[in-house]
């Protein structure tokens, strides 16, 4: 049976989350692949380090088997591993340094997986060329609608199809917060109620300016359309300016306002907009609630394809789930079985 090793770039909710379901399908890793998964390296920003190439019990795990002279540069360099998991805090405005942690990683011919979208958003062409220079797997379905299969579906699904469009509801703290204005509550209370229910950061405003959903939707048309453009080449507008008589007011003429993400060409040029929009009651985006978002891919073959994801489900960590199918994605296509 072959030995899979891995290094995860980055130890928070995900990370954990990831290393549990890693326990989990233990049993389904050796039956489909006839394949151990090992954990053999973990980096965090407070702990450091930990390197054990014949693999960490993340089970037992306690913050004194990290060492602070780790770093995340160190243990890409001197790990023992196969698969890169980057899973370091997301820089918005840069890519950095998780474009690093990938690009070393890459060159020391190693697979990568990450659910950053930084990288995607501000330098995915440069690393997509250097993983098919090195012939290694470059996987990052978790950067957009968590584990939900964007990238793969039109992958796997939709060969051959020219995707002209996306467009749909990328940031779920902005959906929540619409929806709970629609029921009355405040602004500053749904950000709070967010917070209390654990899928809105402390410091909300990187959602609620629009620039999650920016970098979602530049890593979208990155990716799916073949462009190269960054966050800040987005037509951006938060909701921060949404007011309780905009909510009535759209209300009273039977429609909602919601943080739309579209991503189109206009004259051979790549255009992406992201801005509270007027939507007509029965549409598709006023459907969505809560935490619920959706991605509509637009093809010149299959019209348009959509993908839906429920609402936030605490016990289920989606993101950690698309971590884990890239990881048999890497497997599919490297592992003999």
């Amino acid at each position: 049976m072959e030995t899979i090793r891995i290094a995860l770039i980055g130890y928070g909710n995900v990370g954990k989350a990831f290393a549990d379901m890693l326990l989990r399908k233990e049993g389904f890793l050796r039956e489909a692949f006839d394949v151990k998964a090992e954990i053999t390296a973990i980096c965090t920003r407070r702990l450091g380090g930990c390197m054990d190439a014949e693999g960490i019990n993340t089970a037992a795990l306690t913050e004194d088997k990290f060492d602070k002279s780790l770093d995340a540069l160190t243990i890409i360099d001197a790990g023992e591993y196969d698969v890169m998991i980057e899973l370091t805090p997301i820089n918005i405005m840069t890519g950095m340094p998780a474009t690093e942690h990938i690009r070393r990683a890459l060159r020391l011919g190693k697979h990568v997986i990450t659910a950053n979208k930084g990288p995607i958003a501000w330098h995915y062409r440069e690393l997509k060329n250097l993983a098919e220079e090195q012939g290694v797997s470059f996987c990052y379905e978790a950067t957009v609608m968590d584990g939900v299969p964007v990238y793969n579906l039109t992958k796997q699904n939709l060969m051959g199809c020219r995707i002209t469009e996306v467009e749909g509801i990328l940031n779920a703290t902005t959906n929540f917060i619409l929806t709970e204005m629609e029921k009355g509550v405040s602004f500053e209370d749904a950000v709070e109620e967010g917070r209390r229910q654990g899928f809105v950061e402390a410091d909300a405003s990187m959602d609620i300016d629009g620039w999650d959903a920016s970098a979602k939707l530049t890593a979208l048309m990155n990716v799916l359309m073949d462009v190269e453009i960054t966050p800040v080449d987005i037509r951006r507008t938060g909701i921060g300016g949404v007011t309780p008589e905009d909510i009535e007011e759209a209300k009273a003429h039977g429609k909602r306002i919601k943080l739309i993400c579209r991503g189109f060409l206009e004259d051979g040029k790549p255009v992406g907009i992201v801005e509270p929009t007027l939507v007509e009651e029965g549409s598709l985006a006023t459907t969505m609630m809560g935490t619920a978002s959706y991605v509509t891919i637009v093809t010149d073959l299959m019209g348009g394809v959509t993908v839906i994801e429920e609402p936030f489900e605490p016990e289920i960590d989606h993101t950690a789930y698309g971590v884990l199918s890239d990881l048999l994605r890497v497997l599919t296509d490297n592992v003999a079985h």
